[in-house]
């Protein structure tokens, strides 16, 4: 019994709850913050539309872009001459990472590593291969 009362009066305070708001969102009501302009026809839920200050239309102009420079080819360093082997290997030609394709110094310890694998026996030691390299 108890159970059907509890459920009565939360079915009537809830009826009670959604009146009161519907009178919350009267169309009278003095302290709302959405009133329109005085003189503007209201737009619901519009932004007003803008208006220049001087009454002219005028249109923005969007630069062109500039072409882009040409590509300066990267210069491939000269050969390395190995001491311990005699030999004078040359270099492999990649292209570098740096502005108009200029080698940086992580390219270069790059290509490097990847002459140095690819000689194997004929760049002796691995080690002081890549390291005359690197400060070639």
């Amino acid at each position: 019994m108890a159970h059907k009362i509890y459920s009565i009066v939360l079915v009537a305070l809830s009826a009670i709850a959604a009146s009161a708001q519907a009178c919350a969102q009267s169309r009278d009501d003095p302290y709302t913050i959405m009133r329109p302009e005085p003189g503007e026809k209201p737009e619901p839920w519009l932004a007003p539309k803008y208006k220049s200050p001087r009454g002219t239309r005028e249109h923005v102009v969007h630069p062109r872009a500039a072409a882009p420079p040409p590509q300066v080819r990267a210069q491939t360093p000269p050969s390395i001459y190995v001491p311990e082997t005699g030999r004078v290997l040359p270099n492999m030609a990649m292209p570098g990472a740096g502005p108009g394709g200029a080698e940086t110094g992580q390219d270069r310890a790059l290509r490097c590593a990847h002459q140095a694998g690819a000689y194997g026996a004929a760049a002796g030691d691995r080690n002081s291969y890549i390291g005359s390299c690197i400060n070639q």
